[in-house]
C-alpha cells in the first residue's frame, strides 16, 4: 500500500475543500471496497478524506410525497433492518441482506455501495491486461476464465459485471440518487448513474470527481405485497451472484398492473428492459408469460467460453423470481415457488 495522507471531515463544504479537484485524493466512509482497491493496488491515494462525520447524511426520513430518503452514510445493515424499509421496502431489504457477510454490511455504507468496482479475476490481478484497471491494455477475461463475466451490455472492451445486491433492487424499485457538488446539488435516476463499458470501461458511473452522493430516494411504490430478490450462487453465502434477481408487482384482480425485473451479476450495472414490464401490464402473472418476458430481457445476451450457461440460468432465474413473488413467502428456506 503506498502511502498517504489521512484527515477527517464533518461538511460537505470541507469534502470539496480537501479534495480540491485532484483525482489522487479519494473519499473513505466504511472502506470495506476501497481498502482493497488500495492494498492491491489497483487505486493509489495521496489523500483519504473520511466523511464519516457528516451526521446529516447518516438517518432515513419520510417524504412529504410518501417516499423514503436513506442516508448515504447510513450503513447497508442499518438500511436493511431499518422498520421502515422492513414494512415499506421489503425487496431491498432482502437484497442488501443476500450481500456480502454480516460484518461487512455493518461497515459498508449505501454510497459506498452505489460506488464499488467489480470483483472480476484479472481487475485485482495487476499483472494481467484490464482496461478496467489500465485502460488500453486489454481484456484479459475476453479469451480467460470468464465464469461469472457479463452476458448484457458487454464491450469488446471490457466483460466485467458489477457486484452489487443493493443496486438491483434500486433499480427494480425506480430510486433517485441525490449529489452535492462544487458547483450545487443534482438528482439523478438510478437508471443513469452506473454505465456500461462501451470505449471507456475504466468509469463505472457519472459521479464526477469531487462530487458527493448524499442519499438515495425511494417512491412511493414499494411493491410490499408481491416482491422476491433471487440470488444464485456458487455458494449460499459470502459469493457474488451469477445471476440476481430483483422482482416486483403490483396485481389487481389477480392481473399485473405494473411489473418491475432487474437483473445482477448479468452486466456492468443492474440490468433492466422495460420492454419486458410493459410486456407484462395486463396479463395474467403466469410461468408462460414470465418466459416470454424472460426472453425479452435476455435477448441479444453473448456469452463465452466459460459462462454460456449464465444464459439459460437468467431466463429460470427471471421465471422462478416471478412466481416466488407472487407469494413472498415461497422465499422462506425450504419453501416451494408457486405453479
Amino acid at each position: 500500500m503506498n502511502n498517504f495522507s489521512y484527515t477527517k471531515v464533518s461538511s460537505p463544504q470541507d469534502v470539496f475543500k480537501e479534495m480540491d479537484g485532484d483525482i489522487r485524493n479519494k473519499i473513505i466512509a466504511g472502506g470495506t471496497n476501497i481498502t482493497d482497491l488500495l492494498k492491491y493496488f489497483i487505486t493509489k491515494a495521496d489523500k483519504l478524506v473520511d466523511i464519516n462525520p457528516i451526521t446529516q447524511y447518516n438517518s432515513i426520513i419520510r417524504l412529504d410525497d410518501g417516499g423514503v430518503r436513506i442516508g448515504a452514510l447510513h450503513t447497508n445493515a442499518q438500511t436493511a433492518y431499518d422498520p421502515i424499509i422492513e414494512e415499506r421496502y421489503p425487496l431491498l431489504s432482502k437484497a442488501i441482506l443476500a450481500g456480502a457477510s454480516a460484518q461487512i454490511r455493518n461497515m459498508a455504507t449505501n454510497g459506498g455501495n452505489l460506488m464499488q468496482r467489480t470483483r472480476c479475476y484479472y481487475f485485482y490481478d495487476i499483472t494481467t491486461p484490464c482496461n478496467k484497471r489500465d485502460p488500453g491494455s486489454g481484456c484479459s477475461a475476453l479469451t480467460g476464465y470468464n465464469r461469472i463475466h457479463a452476458i448484457l451490455g458487454q464491450s469488446e472492451n471490457c466483460i466485467a459485471v458489477f457486484p452489487s445486491d443493493m443496486c438491483v433492487a434500486l433499480a427494480a424499485l425506480n430510486a433517485v440518487i441525490n449529489i452535492s457538488g462544487p458547483d450545487g446539488e443534482r438528482a439523478l435516476p438510478f437508471a443513469a448513474f452506473h454505465r456500461l463499458p462501451g470505449d471507456t470501461p475504466q468509469i463505472d458511473n457519472n459521479l464526477k470527481h469531487g462530487e458527493l452522493i448524499t442519499s438515495i430516494d425511494l417512491p412511493p411504490a414499494g411493491f410490499e405485497k408481491n416482491y422476491c430478490y433471487l440470488k444464485l450462487r456458487d455458494r449460499s453465502s459470502y459469493s457474488f451472484a451469477l445471476v440476481s434477481v430483483a422482482s416486483a408487482f403490483r396485481l389487481e384482480n389477480g392481473i399485473i398492473e405494473e411489473a418491475r425485473i432487474a437483473l445482477g451479476g448479468v452486466a456492468n450495472k443492474p440490468w433492466r428492459i422495460v420492454e419486458a414490464e410493459d410486456f407484462l401490464k395486463q396479463k395474467q402473472p403466469s410461468r408462460e408469460n414470465f418466459s416470454k418476458a424472460a426472453e425479452i430481457i435476455l435477448n441479444g445476451a453473448k456469452g463465452y467460453q466459460h459462462n454460456t450457461f449464465k444464459i439459460e440460468l437468467a431466463k429460470r432465474a427471471i421465471v422462478r423470481s416471478c412466481l416466488m413473488a407472487l407469494n413472498p413467502e415461497t422465499q422462506r428456506p425450504g419453501a416451494k415457488p408457486s405453479r
